[in-house]
Order: structure tokens, then sequence, then C-alpha cells
């Protein structure tokens, strides 16, 4: 038998199972969107943020802890609102978010778009960083801190897990759960930008030899805050506890 396409065709991501798509409308997943080398390169830039003015901590919400470490960069994320200074660890300036982070910002949104003016168009004041170890978790909860609406990058590197994408009405079903791999992008914007969303499972041993991480997840979000530099934090309606572990 004669090959009927090329070998892009043959053994690319769609016919391996894993094509992207829009898990729901103005959410998209594009896996694979990462090379390894580029993982590896992140994983290091992440762990040297880390050691500049504010650490990777584990916020406290009301009686409970998150079992994810985050760094902020640009603006600090703290429950629920920015700040400009780390209000809820040291209370430093935060670091500002490094240049190649915004460019990454440009070409996702080029990417998903299809619009290079789009990607152009689109230049983060806000990057977070999550470290997960293997039993971490973040329930369903809505990025809402923001004044703006525009799309939330996110970036997947290390163990895969379970991404938990809903509803703009309830923590509940309906929701779609997808396995975001080390190197997928998921964007997710427009109808989808306030659907509630978590991370119930992190697959232990499942991170490629070379991604910078021999275990764990790092996830990277990129963001448009909306907010200028006199601007009083953005409370959230959130309830306590939306982001600990014990509701994951």
């Amino acid at each position: 038998m004669s090959p009927t396409g090329t070998t892009g065709a043959l053994f690319g991501p769609e016919a391996l199972g894993r094509p992207r798509r829009e898990v729901a409308p103005g959410a998209f997943w594009v896996p694979d969107w990462l090379t390894v080398p580029q993982q590896a390169w992140i994983v290091q830039a992440a762990r040297s943020l880390g050691r500049g003015p504010v650490p990777y901590h584990s916020a406290k919400i009301g009686n409970g802890q998150m079992s994810v470490s985050t760094l902020s960069l640009g603006w600090h994320w703290y429950p629920y609102g920015y700040s400009r200074y780390a209000v809820d660890v040291n209370g430093c300036r935060v670091a500002a978010v490094p240049e190649w982070l915004v460019r990454l910002g440009h070409r996702a949104i080029e990417d998903v778009t299809g619009s290079r003016a789009e990607g152009d168009a689109h230049t983060i004041d806000a990057a977070l960083l999550n470290f997960y170890d293997t039993s971490a978790r973040m329930g369903m909860h809505i990025d809402g801190e923001e004044s703006a609406d525009a799309p939330i990058i996110s970036l997947s590197i290390g163990d895969t897990c379970t991404f938990r994408f809903g509803n703009t009405e309830t923590r509940t079903k309906p929701y779609t759960d997808v396995a975001l791999a080390s190197g997928d992008l998921f964007v997710f914007g427009g109808p989808s930008r306030r659907a509630y969303h978590g991370v119930p499972k992190i697959v232990p041993g499942t991170a490629p030899e070379g991604c910078g991480l021999a275990s764990g997840r790092l996830n990277i979000t990129l963001r448009i805050t909306g907010m200028a530099d006199d601007s009083f934090p953005i409370a959230n309606s959130a309830p306590p506890n939306e982001y600990s572990k014990g509701t994951a």
C-alpha cells in the first residue's frame, strides 16, 4: 500500500489522538505547543525568577492554604485581588514580567486566532507561575480579579494534569476534562473567559524526559489585568475556600 499523505499527516497530533480543538466557545487547546528544549529553558528561568524579590509561596485563604506554590510577576495576586506589592508575603514589590513571557503571550494569541495583529495587540501585564507537586489540587474557580476581559493564556510543563473546564454559571456539570500534558497551550476568552475551571488531579510519572521537571507540574498563566499603577485591589466575590486543597 502506498502512502496517502505526508509524514505530518501520518504521525502528527491529529493522527495520534491529540488534535488541537475548541473545548468550549472561545476556549482553545493546542497540544505540544512548546518543544521539550523550550520547556526545559522555561523551567530554569522559573527557578531563577523565584530567587527574586518575592519567593514562591502558598497563599492562605480563610482558614485553609492552597496546595500549589505561586510566584506572581507584574502584579501580585492574592485572595482576592492584585497589588504591585506582595502584601501577604514580604511586602516587596514584585518583579516585572520578563520580555520573553510577553513574547510568548503575543505568539499564543496569534496562534489561536490566526491574526498577527491580535497577537501583537495582546500585551500581558501579569503572570502567575504555579507549581503543583503530585498531591496538589486546584478547586473550581473563576479568574475574576481582572477588570479586563482579555483571554487567559495557560502553559503546562511537567506531569500531565486533569484540567476541568466548566461553565460560567456553576462549579458543577457541565464540564469537560482535558488531559493537559507537558508543552500544551490552553487559551480561554470570549464567552468562556469567566468559566469555572480547576485541576482535580496530577498524574505522577508522566513528565517527559528533558522537560526540566522530574515530577510535578509548572503552570504559567499570562494575563491582562486592566489595572493602572494607582488602582486599588480588585475584590472578587468568590467564597473563601474556593481555591483550597480541601475543595478540589
